[in-house]
């Protein structure tokens, strides 16, 4: 959804602190992400520069299309209640978002209900 959408759905978010955990995370394709978490409702969320175009595979993996969009693209990894728990599973995030692929290190940390 874009970034729009996503504070349109819940008004909370919008009203929330929100903490960015790096602007640097890649994807097979090069792609780069922002991820930040919303302190009022606990998300994880990763933002896509509009260049790309983020859909989820059946497998709950995030597929990156050149298409461009019109908007940012916002995409829910995960929720942690707390700041502290969630720098608990994020833990040497600064160093893995700089490895090749870094999206498979928060994938790992955050694994999609099936």
């Amino acid at each position: 959804m874009d970034i729009e959408a996503f504070y349109e759905q819940n008004e909370a978010r919008r009203e929330s602190a929100e903490f960015e955990f790096g602007s640097e995370w890649t994807d097979a394709s090069d792609n780069e992400y922002e991820l930040s978490w919303v302190e009022a409702t606990g998300e994880l969320y990763l933002m896509v520069e509009p260049e790309a175009d983020v859909n989820e595979d059946m497998f709950g993996d995030f597929l990156v299309s050149d298409e461009a969009v019109n908007d940012l693209t916002v995409v829910v990894i995960g929720k942690v209640p707390s700041l502290a728990g969630l720098e608990d599973q994020l833990l040497g995030w600064e160093d893995a978002m700089l490895e090749e692929n870094s999206l498979a290190w928060l994938y790992e940390r955050f694994p999609r209900d099936s």
